[in-house]
């Protein structure tokens, strides 16, 4: 069943969350229907609400694959091919940079214009924010069962930051000042990847030899998991078993690998996994360092929900810690893995509440 969200209070009746939208309005206050969209590389997935009493009460959910169609207003068509309310907002979550409405599609081949939508589809309030950005919001609405602690950290306020491996590497950030968080999108994915010692060295030849310039969101994400997993073979001179170049062929082969490393049933599947949290952990660290984030770093997107109960924390807080002379200060970072996958659609369905 899905849930009804709004945003969470605790026991002295503040938010547990406090966000700054950008129209900050009082959700008991308003009415009307809500669609929030969480477009992906992979996945865009839509949800309808309807406002009442103060939260967001589910009518329809439905996922579509991207490059399945040929814009996002085909999905909203098709999406609304039943007998559904009219709707009065529209907040998409879009893993791309918006700039003035519009956003080029990094992992998926579409253009999406706001000004496009609301003339073809007839909405009237409708607004892109990237889709990091609509993680941030959606922190606001979940549950404390929603995360998995990897490291304590200390009670510090300050600003936070989103680190997302999927498809691509998202990341934003959130300003504290004092009272809310203030979500900020950016594009750090794709800086570059800093080697810090020679294995890392080695494989950044390896991947430059592929790509030209190395990213970190060509290691810490889906196709990441399986170029660390093709070097390890290549460097070490690997041959594959039977069995996984079998279900490699056909099917996700980050999936394939993560699923090899639970099963314990092929070594260099473990390995490949603990190096992607090792270097999640460098890019937090980075990340983390940069924007003074001692309110906390939140790693989601959608593979370490998946692989959590594989992932050693030891490895991720010993590479996180590490620095020149601040490691006395990442010691102070909480560190959570976001388990809902849902949380990009919660943020863009509260967004678009504040629209109307």
């Amino acid at each position: 069943m899905e849930r009804i969200i709004g945003l969470k209070y605790n026991h002295q009746g503040n938010y547990k969350f406090p966000l700054a939208f950008p129209r900050q309005k009082d959700l008991k206050e308003l009415s009307g229907h809500v669609l929030a969209a969480d477009v992906g590389g992979t996945k865009t997935n839509l949800s309808l609400y309807q406002i009442d009493d103060g939260a967001l009460q589910p009518i329809k959910q439905k996922s579509y694959s991207t490059k399945e169609h040929s814009s996002f207003q085909e999905i909203v068509k098709k999406f609304k091919n039943e007998d559904l309310p009219e709707i009065d907002s529209l907040c998409l979550g879009v893993a791309g940079p918006v700039n003035k409405g519009v956003v080029k599609g990094t992992n998926f081949p579409w253009i999406i214009d706001e000004k496009e939508i609301r003339r073809e589809l007839g909405i009237r309030n409708v607004e892109m924010i990237n889709d990091m950005e609509a993680n941030a919001f959606g922190l606001g609405a979940l549950e404390d069962s929603d995360f998995e602690e990897i490291r304590k950290g200390a009670e510090v306020a300050g600003n936070a930051v989103i680190i997302s491996p999927g498809t691509g590497l998202g990341e934003a950030g959130l300003f504290w000042n004092g009272k809310a968080y203030h979500p900020f999108a950016t594009e750090g994915g794709h800086s570059e990847f800093s080697p810090r010692n020679q294995f890392d060295a080695d494989l950044w030849h390896f991947l430059h030899k592929k790509y030209g310039l190395v990213s970190w969101e060509r290691i810490i994400s889906g196709s990441g998991i399986y170029d660390i997993y093709q070097y390890l073979i290549h460097s070490k001179g690997i041959k594959e078993p039977t069995w996984f170049k079998e279900r490699i062929l056909h099917e996700d082969p980050a999936a394939v690998i993560s699923a090899a490393a639970m099963e314990g049933n092929y070594p260099v599947c473990k390995e490949t996994i603990d190096l992607f949290v090792r270097y999640l952990a460098t890019e937090a660290n980075q990340f983390a360092l940069k924007t003074k984030a001692t309110g906390g770093i939140f790693i989601g997107g959608g593979i370490v929900p998946k692989i959590i109960k594989t992932i050693d924390k030891e490895i991720f807080n010993q590479n996180f810690i590490k620095s020149d002379r601040m490691e006395h200060l990442l010691e102070l970072m909480p560190v959570k893995a976001i388990l809902n996958e849902k949380t990009a659609t919660y943020g863009a369905a509260l967004y678009g509440a504040m629209l109307l």
